[in-house]
C-alpha cells in the first residue's frame, strides 16, 4: 500500500488548532484555505477561511503509520472511516486543490459561471429547475442570486452556484 490522503472531522472552528497539533506529532496535514471577505463592525476586511470547514486532510500509509493517536489529538473530532479503517480520499482530488493554490497559499476559486448582471441563465437543479431568469450577483457565500419572473412579478431568489448554468 502507498501513501494517499484521508479526511479528519475536526472540532468547531478548531481547524488551524488541530492542523498544529497533528504537525506537532509528525503528521503530513493539510488545511486548504481560501480568502473570503467578511464585515465586521462597519468594516470588511480579507481573512484566510477554511475551505472546508471542520475538515482537513492527513496523508498516511495505513501499512506503515499508526492512525488511531489522531483521533485524541487536540482539536480532532474524529477520521473519516469507512468501516474500521480511515477512507481515502480519491486519487488526485487534493492535488488538484493545492495546485489551485496562489503565491500566498491561498486556494483561489474560480466562478462556475461566466455571466455578467442581468445576462440571462438557467436553472438546473432544485425546485426552480429549467427556469430562466436574469443574474444579478454572486454573494460571498457562493450563492446566485437570480431575478425570476413568477406568476407575473419579479422574484429575487439565491441558490447554490451548481444550481445555475448560462442560458444558451
Amino acid at each position: 500500500m502507498s501513501r494517499r490522503w484521508y479526511v479528519v472531522h475536526t472540532q468547531p472552528h478548531a481547524e488551524f488548532k488541530a492542523l498544529a497539533h497533528l504537525r506537532r506529532q509528525n503528521f503530513e496535514a493539510y488545511l486548504p484555505r481560501y480568502t473570503k471577505r467578511r464585515r465586521h463592525a462597519r468594516r470588511i476586511e480579507q481573512v484566510a477561511s477554511p475551505l472546508f470547514p471542520r475538515y482537513i486532510f492527513v496523508a498516511l500509509d495505513l501499512e506503515l503509520s499508526q492512525w488511531r493517536p489522531i483521533r485524541s489529538t487536540i482539536g480532532v473530532s474524529s477520521v473519516v472511516c469507512c468501516g474500521d479503517a480511515p477512507a481515502p480520499v480519491p486519487e488526485g482530488i487534493v492535488e488538484e486543490i493545492q495546485s489551485r493554490e496562489n503565491d500566498g497559499g491561498m486556494v483561489e476559486l474560480r466562478p462556475l459561471l461566466n455571466v455578467r448582471r442581468g445576462e440571462p441563465v438557467r436553472i438546473v437543479d432544485g425546485a426552480f429547475c429549467d427556469y430562466l431568469g436574469l443574474f444579478e450577483e454572486i454573494t460571498e457565500d457562493r450563492r446566485v442570486g437570480i431575478l425570476l419572473n413568477l406568476l407575473g412579478r419579479s422574484v429575487h431568489v439565491f441558490l447554490p452556484e451548481a444550481f445555475v448554468s448560462a442560458a444558451a
